[in-house]
């Protein structure tokens, strides 16, 4: 049976001499021409969160319209050569696939690929969508997978540990993201009300958060904060822990200044400073 966490851990050290490269380097891959939206979001959500550099890797035809969003990120192009794409891999301390990614077959290489690096990775949206047509989890997986479906994708992904069957009370989504993470032995962060995060043996059940995230864009925000704590080396279960709850705290103070119906993914993202503020206050400093 798995235990269940009540406490999170303290956020990590953010020494006053740190500089850029100290604070962890983010890459999103994701976009195509009609979702430029979600790779920025999660990029900017990841800057907000302390990342000292942020990655997008997103097709070429829209790469320039997302950094004049959001200048401060790094553009990769898509296609990438093969030395383009070994050197943004190998510089990420964390790497975000999924957001706005799309379907098509050069999606699929794209998580293939990023499969098979030793790095922190957290899979969302699309590129969730893309494994759960597969007939089984990929095989020989080397990264370090935090999984962050909401209900829809997890019932697509339900065939792959064989628990099609699912219902939204507490009790069975407790049951399914334990089941989906032993069986990816992986984390998985099953969002929706009162989001379950789960590594097979632990699991944590969110509190924080309102009808403020009920908003497209949102779930791009919350892979933009995980990612960042992964690449501050993190233990993933608990950056995925801290960032359902720092997430959610975010929405609950936009949804105060803008009210919840008004409240868009952006808002959520310029409350986040807020939101780790109230973390500390609540958990304890960094130490």
């Amino acid at each position: 049976m798995s235990r269940r966490i009540f406490k999170l851990p303290p956020l990590p050290a953010r020494p006053d001499d740190g500089h850029k490269g100290t604070f962890g380097r983010v890459l999103v891959i994701g976009g195509n021409g009609e979702m430029i939206g979600a790779p920025v979001l999660a990029g900017a959500s990841a800057f907000r969160s302390g990342a000292g550099l942020v990655q997008i890797a997103t097709p070429k035809a829209i790469l320039l319209h997302a950094l004049s969003v959001e200048p401060e990120l790094i553009g990769l192009s898509l296609p990438a050569s093969k030395k383009k794409w070994d050197e943004a891999t190998a510089k990420a301390d964390a790497i975000v696939v999924g957001p706005g990614l799309g379907q098509l077959d050069e999606a699929k290489k794209l998580i293939d690929a990023v499969l098979k690096l030793d790095k922190p990775l957290v899979i969302d949206a699309d590129a969730l969508n893309i494994l759960s047509t597969r007939k089984s989890w990929p095989k020989a997986v080397v990264a370090r997978c935090v999984l962050t479906p909401h209900p829809g994708e997890m019932q697509r992904l339900g065939k792959l540990f064989g628990k099609t069957d699912q219902s939204q009370s507490p009790e069975d989504r407790i049951d399914t993201a334990t089941r989906a993470a032993r069986a990816f032995q992986q984390i998985v962060v099953l969002k929706g009300s009162r989001t379950v995060v789960t590594d097979g043996d632990r699991f944590y059940i969110n509190t924080t958060g309102d009808s403020s995230l009920s908003k497209a864009g949102t779930g791009d925000v919350l892979t933009g904060i995980c990612a960042t704590l992964l690449a501050q080396s993190l233990d993933p279960f608990d950056a995925a822990c801290i960032a359902v709850w720092v997430h959610g705290k975010a929405g609950e103070f936009a949804g105060q200044k803008h009210t919840p119906r008004s409240t868009t993914a952006r808002d959520i993202v310029d409350s986040i400073s807020k939101a780790f503020v109230d973390y500390e206050r609540t958990f304890g400093k960094t130490v």
